[in-house]
């Protein structure tokens, strides 16, 4: 799959000393989405927007907000995280993700 009409900020966001990495991309209807990379390790986010998030490469095991127990997530998968929220994350080897950004 692929973009079309984009934009694409250059610098990248960077977090957990380079573990997780991903770029900005803007859409023309100002829509945006985050195309990263994470490497093995335990990862805790907090969410502004609702995020919708899909595996396009590797697989984490997810702890959303609400829930007492990890879920696998695989390439071709995705799941959505609440505004305003936390969750947290174990990378086993790594993750291609794409992530998309509610209004």
């Amino acid at each position: 799959m692929e973009f079309k009409n984009v934009s694409v900020v250059k610098e990248a966001n960077v977090y957990f000393d380079g573990k997780v990495t991903s770029r900005t991309v803007v859409f023309e209807s100002g829509e945006k989405k985050t195309l990263g990379f994470m490497l093995e390790g335990d990862y805790k986010f907090n969410t502004d927007a609702e995020e919708t998030m899909e595996i396009l490469g590797g697989d984490m095991s997810v702890q959303l907000p609400g829930e007492s127990e990890y879920t696998l997530y695989k390439k071709g998968e995705s799941y959505v995280v609440p505004a305003n929220a936390s969750f947290e994350m174990t990378v086993d080897k790594y993750v291609d993700y794409c992530c998309s950004y509610k209004k």
